[in-house]
């Protein structure tokens, strides 16, 4: 009878060693010894999963904003420098004083030098 029950002992644990679909999806597998063992290392795993899945959409909104932003610039930029551009065509000398005698203005162009006044 000792041999019998020996058989018997390993009959079951090699029916409870053996992981089937059936199991898995019966949840018996939960039940399982190992996983009980490592219940706080696969807690762990899936929190530093989630972590890591953060992470990389974080970095990836952050990278869609620098470039939004790179184009912004961009643009601020060559509108900053044709803004220049008029503002030199429109402060040319010529212009001022093309612009000065449409509009019928007393103003003249200045023929003597200008002079310095001293303070004693």
């Amino acid at each position: 009878m000792g041999t019998n029950q020996k058989k018997n002992k390993k009959a079951t644990d090699v029916q409870q060693k053996r992981t089937s679909i059936r199991s898995i999806l019966g949840g018996d597998i939960l039940a399982n010894d190992f996983l009980k063992r490592q219940t706080s290392l696969l807690i762990l795993i899936m929190i530093l999963t989630i972590l890591y899945i953060d992470n990389r959409y974080s970095s990836q909104q952050e990278l869609i904003e620098i470039d939004r932003l790179k184009k912004e610039r961009t643009d601020i930029k060559y509108d900053a420098l044709t803004r220049s551009s008029e503002l030199m065509e429109k402060s040319r000398q010529s212009r001022i004083e093309e612009y000065i005698s449409t509009e019928e203005s007393h103003l003249e162009t200045a023929t003597s030098r200008p002079y310095l006044i001293q303070k004693d």
